[in-house]
């Protein structure tokens, strides 16, 4: 009997049981199980893997048997994209344009 096929969003952790080439297992995130004619017992997905801190890295199509995956319940979210700029209380106030004058003509 096989193994229910991931769904899109589900989150996978990849090792060597479920395919040969993965000799480093690898967590990823399905974007869709492809409808390839394959042996039984396989199929094709295409993924992104995973980094350890849950953002995507590479878009792969592996080949691997379904009931080895290993899943995972509860879905890591990719950390925060930190915004570069400063917030407003810690920018100085500019100086005003009378001001940055005064300071040309007194150096």
């Amino acid at each position: 009997m096989n193994a229910p096929l991931p769904k899109a969003g589900d989150l996978v952790y990849v090792t060597r049981a479920a395919s040969v080439q993965f000799i480093r297992p690898i967590w990823c995130r399905v974007i869709r199980v492809r409808d390839w004619i394959t042996y039984d017992g396989w199929c094709w997905l295409d993924v992104y893997q995973l980094d350890a801190r849950g953002d995507a890295v590479a878009r792969r199509s592996i080949f691997v048997q379904p009931a080895k995956l290993e899943s995972q319940q509860s879905t890591p979210t990719p950390r925060a994209r930190h915004d570069q700029r400063r917030s407003p209380a810690t920018r100085r106030p500019r100086p005003s344009a009378e001001a940055r004058t005064t300071a040309r003509i007194d150096s």
